[in-house]
């Protein structure tokens, strides 16, 4: 619910409706909204009752899905509000605020990478030792030749912890649900729902996500890791949380959307690089996909972060090397080191890539495709409440273990390979003994009972050439391919990162065995190319992604090769439809403002979209009609017009938001006569009463005690009215007002009159005046493309 005139106080609108009847009030029909403008004044009237105004309106949706939850959203505001008590507050501020606001920005960044470290840390401990526990069971009973003992363990400890992780994520905090990648991209476009970075929604994130990939679920760590960055970004922004008494006044300097929006981009690089020990390709991965602003002073920052996220990874993987980490073993920062293996290539091993890239455009795009399908079933289930969700969770549980306990047995025992460092036929260890006789490993069962991790490293690892047949690739390749579709929307913390990975390097290596007729490279080589494939043709990110890929694998020699096939992977798979995140960004509703303007919207004006009714205020108004406003509407911005006496003509003022407004009311800075009184106001306030206030702590209409008699006074708006707001003249192309609106981080754009004798504005726009669903529900001849 945004601006007066963009339609977002519609009575037709179920995310509206939800704000206003939690707050005990409804909205006005049409003949509430015609006594409200006649009683308000002539001003209004005449600016509220312009007959295209009051016929068209904003009817897209303003609720959307949050992890595994429906709820309302709102946009930030990126926009510096210029009003007097800004430009005092400016003026008064000495070098020492401005030092300690600059040490402060890195201050945070310091924290953000220490705590994002750290829980990075903990997630490998906590995964590792809790599968390595349920697997090490496992073989111990295959071992012993217990077979159905083996298979009950194993299925009893992995619907336990799928059971905890569905249960925390239904009952405690939905929308942590997912890998939280596409609701911390939609933040950074200027989207906001209460819930997305909550304190609840970073426990579960952080919990959540241990139990289901501990419980075998074809997920990854990676994706909720950049969400988990992300809320602890916001947590330190916010001042803390006053509801769990975790606040902090001396972070008051960070009370705007533009500051926690830079510290929030800081945590979702740090996630990136806590999650794949990847420092610069954190960096990247920020200004690739989730930022949707970016400036130099920001690169420097997140830089900082993830270098710092390094640093503690790396300081606690040392102290495992004592063996003080339980399962968690010895690994450095490269979590799959492919640098041993001879990289030297030739042209037919280009041909070989190019069919690599084709085929992870090919694959990638289908997967994308049956993504979206999958999660618009499941949020039908998801909907009917927390009891079906665990059950959703459970029987996809049931499946995975079935799959991974019951396909190995259709595999023949391999005699286990000379001259290796690793031990084989054992119960622990990357060679799965399974039903094998001694001397002899499962390669199928090597695959599906490991962790992610493992199967990974064993899939990349060089010089092994032979240690997985044909048909255990191509059989573990349709089951991962598969079980990563349907588990990707049930409601626990999930990753597309890993199950892509996994599936990509498996048919990477089948390729490579296929070609090793005419290729030089070596298979573990083949897997890595084969995961870049299909990276590229799932996520449609190619910068981000190499640099990603050679911090893990730790071989530049590759990088040619890499870079072709993420370039030749993208294009192909954009030919079919959009990239994962996108698509699930849009299934989700949530109103995401791209970089560039639809094709359509070149043969509209800015006039032609603007919605009604607009509801206006006085330079200085009636205390009553004020309140009645914001009681009546869901708005957020409102058009603030100076009429005669106090200026010749009526002319726009401004704009003020709906949370100064209450603040000012709260206050109580009434007169009883219709006059000037803003220098008084100025000695009472200060800019940071108006900040914006962390999750929940802000003013709320129904926290106004306001009698009859105060209702009858007058408040001066002017000292908290943005008196610069953006404007565009009503005639501007609804194109190039929709670039101007996204590159500014704007919530409200003013539109004002061509010509002159009109009202001095025509309406706002805000971000749903932009969405398709508005703009080709009023002009359905238009074809979408064109």
């Amino acid at each position: 619910m945004d601006g007066a005139g963009a339609g977002a106080g519609n009575s037709n609108q179920n995310g509206d409706m939800n704000d206003l009847e939690n707050e005990g009030f409804s909205f006005l029909d049409d003949k509430e909204i015609e006594r409200y403008r006649s009683g308000i004044s002539e001003k209004s009237t005449s600016i509220s009752t312009e007959p295209f105004l009051t016929q068209r309106r904003n009817t897209t949706s303003q609720i959307a899905i949050v992890g595994a939850n429906l709820c309302s959203i709102e946009s930030l505001d990126y926009e510096i509000v210029e009003n007097e008590l800004f430009k005092q507050d400016w003026r008064s501020r000495k070098k020492g605020q401005i030092f300690q606001y600059i040490a402060l920005k890195w201050a945070l960044a310091l924290l953000i990478g220490l705590g994002t470290g750290l829980v990075g840390f903990f997630n490998n401990i906590a995964v590792e030792n809790i599968a390595g526990f349920k697997l090490l069971l496992t073989s111990d009973f295959m071992y012993q030749k217990k077979y159905f003992k083996a298979f009950t363990a194993y299925a009893a400890c992995n619907i336990g912890l799928a059971t905890a992780a569905a249960a925390l994520c239904a009952f405690l905090a939905p929308a942590a649900a997912g890998s939280g990648i596409p609701e911390v991209k939609a933040y950074l476009n200027g989207i906001d729902a209460h819930s997305i970075l909550a304190p609840s929604t970073l426990f579960v994130k952080i919990f959540g996500s241990i139990l289901a990939v501990s419980a075998g679920f074809v997920v990854g760590k990676e994706g909720p890791m950049v969400h988990t960055g992300a809320c602890i970004a916001s947590l330190l922004g916010q001042g803390g949380s006053r509801k769990y008494h975790l606040t902090w006044s001396w972070l008051r300097y960070f009370k705007n959307d533009k500051d926690r929006r830079d510290l929030i981009t800081c945590g979702a690089a740090a996630g990136v690089a806590a999650a794949f020990r990847a420092p610069v390709g954190g960096v990247l991965f920020a200004l690739e996909e989730a930022a949707s602003w970016w400036r130099s002073a920001l690169l420097w920052r997140t830089f900082f972060t993830t270098a710092v996220v390094a640093i503690v990874l790396r300081a606690f993987i040392e102290y495992c090397w004592t063996g003080k980490c339980g399962l968690f073993g010895q690994g450095g920062l490269i979590m799959y080191d492919v640098s041993a293996a001879r990289s030297t290539y030739s042209a037919p091993d280009l041909l070989a890539v190019l069919f690599l890239g084709v085929l992870g455009g090919v694959f990638g795009s289908l997967y994308n495709y049956l993504v979206d399908k999958v999660l618009r079933t499941y949020s039908i289930i998801n909907e009917k409440g927390a009891n079906f969700k665990i059950l959703l969770v459970v029987g996809i549980c049931i499946l995975t273990t079935c799959c991974s306990f019951g396909l190995p047995w259709i595999s023949k025992c391999i005699a286990c390979p000379t001259g290796l460092d690793v031990a084989c036929s054992t119960e622990s260890g990357n060679f799965k003994r399974f039903q094998c006789q001694s001397g002899y490993y499962n390669d199928l069962a090597s695959l599906f009972l490991n962790t992610n991790d493992d199967a990974i490293r064993s899939l990349f690892s060089t010089s092994t050439k032979n240690e997985f047949r044909i048909s255990t690739l191509f059989i573990f390749f349709v089951a991962i391919y598969c079980l990563g579709i349907v588990t990707y929307g049930i409601a626990v913390p999930s990753g597309l990162f890993i199950p892509v990975i996994l599936a990509g390097s498996c048919y990477g290596r089948l390729v490579g065995r296929l070609f090793e007729s005419i290729s030089k490279l070596d298979t573990g080589l083949f897997a890595l190319l084969g995961a870049a494939s299909f990276l590229g043709g799932t996520m449609r990110m190619t910068v981000s992604l190499c640099v990603i890929l050679l911090e893990l694998t730790n071989n530049l020699v590759l990088l040619p090769l890499v870079m072709l096939v993420l370039l030749v992977s993208k294009t192909v798979a954009d030919s079919f439809n959009k990239g994962v995140y996108d698509q699930i960004v849009k299934m989700k509703g949530l109103p995401y403002m791209e970089s560039h303007a639809e094709p359509y919207m070149k043969n509209l004006a800015a006039g032609d979209v603007v919605s009604g009714p607009l509801v206006a205020f006085s330079g200085i108004e009636k205390v009553g009609d004020i309140l009645h406003a914001l009681r009546t509407t869901g708005h957020n911005g409102f058009p603030v017009i100076d009429e005669p006496p106090f200026t010749e003509a009526p002319e726009l003022c401004g704009l003020v938001l709906r949370s100064h407004l209450l603040v000012l009311l709260k206050g109580k800075s009434f007169s009883s006569d219709k006059v000037d009184c803003g220098r008084e106001m100025l000695g009472k306030y200060a800019a940071l009463d108006f900040g914006k206030a962390g999750a929940g702590k802000g003013v709320k209409v129904e926290d106004l005690d306001i009698d009859e008699e105060e209702m009858e006074m007058y408040v001066d708006l002017h000292p908290i009215v943005n008196t610069s707001p953006y404007t565009v003249v009503e005639t501007m192309s609804l194109a190039k007002a929709a670039i101007l609106f996204r590159q500014l981080g704007l919530r409200h754009m003013c539109v004002v009159p061509k010509s002159p004798g009109r009202p001095p504005i025509v309406g706002i726009l805000t971000r749903h005046d932009f969405m398709p669903e508005h703009v080709l529900g009023l002009y359905p001849h238009m074809k979408p493309h064109k």
